[in-house]
């Protein structure tokens, strides 16, 4: 960037660094590490250079961005980074990143434009190596040792990259540990794509302020939300995909109990139909895998290289989740279990493959980045708001135009309605809101509504076995997209689902909108035909009658041969045939009669 354009606040360098370039970082595609959407790669999107123009005018110590995943946050704080090491604002660069992938994934990202980050710094080296200009270090690494990183930051001026920044609220104690380690920053930037927590714990370096109800919520000082992204075609639109089914399952009273996903339950009940439907025993979870695998091959039609994902609830559950895939795939998935460097390089090998399946844990699902993931299987019993957007993030980074996402749901309620409100714009409250006359038991509920980690919930206390899951069959419940739901309930494997299972892999959202509008309509009229009671055949008198004489002739006949009076050979008709008398009976009636009559002449009594 040229001296005459560079705001007064960012002094003009003396001395330009080798290295760094924000030149280069221009360069970068718009949501490195991913392949750059539709349009052209060399530039900024309108987002990015929006929020860089408002940083620079106003050269702020802490910066707060808030981008939905697959916006390309780590383009637009890396061209931040350059601009002020170019400027000598700053000479070290910190990034902390919530996992062990991420750090190898920002280095990778920072050395595209000449900023040398060591993501395998330990807290036992004390500093970096001469020939980095920095650090990735995770959240909990800062936490185990604040000390050394507020003695490192310090060192030099510093410019902390705090990635998904509400991870420093995840215990009181990482809150103060990260505060304590980067309060002495130069400059401080904040990034997240979901900047709300599920508890009150306060974010570092965040600001709140009173809303209209005088709550304290976050103030970000750029958002950039999906609705916006959606609509500028950065993100790919979201269609989930719901299931519920026959649940039968043993509570830790020995009582049996069945009930169907979905229906309106208690929340216990509605936590044990969850927990029982997720369970790899059952007949819930091969089913929806199946389902997934086949609207993976339908997008895989128009999208050669896409991928799927499984989150599970944990390492057990994941395993046997592979071993279902295996079967139903013919090959064994990628499976990703823990947060190690493995771990890494697993991802790594996935994402640069053309295979079909990953299968990771819900601790890991946020360090997946994989662009080409366009299914998912939300197979896990977490349902806070922070980590269903976590989770969906995954399989919404746009690579071009026309590419959806597809996600598999539980017809959990909670799960439901965080779907349906995708595009609602959340911060983070450090209030819980409150009504007059609530109460204490109002407030406990509240805050139980508020943590919803409600599959796990079930036998927390500790008695090994006292849960059972018995059965759990699999049904097609629902499509939801854009606010609306489409859809009205299917067995597994009919044509009903896959008429859903089998949308196009590439379609715009109003598009996708029009299919499910039509394929709706489609159910609906099929379903009232169905309904429709046959239509009576008209009563011919002439017809009638000309039956009713051949038969009175055939049943005379048969009376001569057998010996039977006529009346003991029509109640026999009648038994066998169904219906009225013959003076009530309609004309199909009647023929049925002739017809079995005439068989007995030939010896088919």
């Amino acid at each position: 960037m040229s001296a005459a354009r560079r705001p007064a606040s960012l002094p003009t360098p003396t001395h330009t660094p080798q290295h760094p370039s924000s030149s280069a970082a221009s360069q970068l595609p718009p949501a490195f590490p991913a392949r750059a959407p539709w349009g052209a790669a060399g530039s900024l999107r309108a987002w990015q250079a929006e929020a860089i123009e408002q940083y620079r005018t106003r050269a702020p110590r802490d910066f707060l961005a808030v981008a939905t995943p697959g916006a390309g946050k780590t383009t637009f704080a890396l061209r931040i980074a350059t601009e002020l090491l170019e400027a000598r604002v700053v000479r070290r660069v910190t990034v902390v990143a919530p996992t062990e992938h991420l750090k190898k994934q920002w280095a990778d990202a920072a050395a595209r434009v000449g900023i040398r980050l060591d993501p395998r710094f330990t807290n036992a080296q004390g500093r970096h190596g001469a020939g980095y200009d920095g650090v990735a270090v995770t959240y909990a690494q800062v936490a185990s040792k604040p000390a050394l990183h507020a003695a490192r930051t310090g060192a030099e001026p510093t410019l902390v990259i705090l990635d998904e920044v509400h991870h420093g609220g995840d215990a009181l104690s990482w809150g103060d540990a990260v505060r304590e380690a980067f309060e002495g920053a130069t400059r401080r930037l904040a990034l997240t794509g979901t900047p709300f927590r599920s508890d009150t714990a306060p974010i570092p370096f965040v600001q709140y302020a009173p809303d209209g109800q005088g709550i304290r919520r976050s103030v970000a000082d750029y958002t950039y939300g999906y609705g916006e992204a959606l609509r500028d075609h950065v993100v790919r639109p979201v269609i989930f995909l719901s299931y519920s089914g026959s649940m039968r399952w043993r509570t830790k009273a020995g009582d049996e109990i069945a009930a169907r996903l979905g229906e309106p339950l208690t929340k216990d009940m509605t936590a044990q139909a969850w927990r029982t439907a997720l369970n790899p025993e059952g007949e819930w979870i091969p089913s929806v895998l199946q389902a997934a695998d086949r609207r993976l091959t339908e997008v895989r039609r128009a999208v050669p290289d896409a991928g799927a994902m499984v989150i599970a609830t944990d390492q057990t559950d994941a395993r046997a989740y592979a071993g279902h895939l295996a079967r139903i795939t013919g090959t064994s998935p990628t499976v990703v279990l823990s947060d190690d460097d493995g771990a890494s390089d697993r991802i790594e090998e996935f994402a640069a493959s053309d295979s079909r399946w990953l299968v990771a844990v819900r601790m890991v699902s946020e360090g997946v980045d994989v662009p080409r993931l366009a299914v998912g299987v939300y197979a896990t019993s977490t349902s806070t708001p922070l980590f269903f957007a976590q989770a969906v993030g995954r399989f919404v980074r746009a690579r071009r135009r026309g590419e959806t996402a597809s996600v598999f749901l539980p017809s959990v309620p909670t799960l439901l309605e965080l779907a349906s409100t995708m595009e609602v714009e959340r911060d983070h409250a450090l209030d819980r809101p409150t009504k007059e006359g609530d109460d204490l038991e109002a407030s406990l509920l509240l805050d139980a509504q508020t943590e919803r980690r409600t599959a796990d919930a079930v036998g927390a206390d500790g008695v090994v076995g006292a849960f059972q899951a018995l059965e759990a069959q699999a049904s097609f419940d629902r499509v939801l997209f854009d606010g609306g739901e489409f859809g009205t309930g299917a067995e597994v494997g009919s044509d009903e689902e896959l008429d859903f299972l089998g949308l196009p892999g590439l379609l715009d959202a109003d598009q996708v909108t029009t299919l499910l509008r039509q394929r709706q309509a489609d159910q609906q009229g099929a379903r009232r035909a169905a309904q429709q009671p046959p239509p009576k055949p008209e009563m011919d008198h002439r017809q009638q009658a000309a039956l009713r004489k051949e038969l009175a002739q055939l049943v005379g006949a048969w009376a001569r041969r057998s010996g039977q009076p006529h009346a003991t050979v029509h109640a026999e008709l009648r038994r066998r045939c169904g219906g009225p008398e013959v003076a009530l009976a309609a004309p199909d009636e009647i023929q049925q009669r002739v017809d079995m009559l005439r068989g007995w002449f030939v010896g088919r009594r």
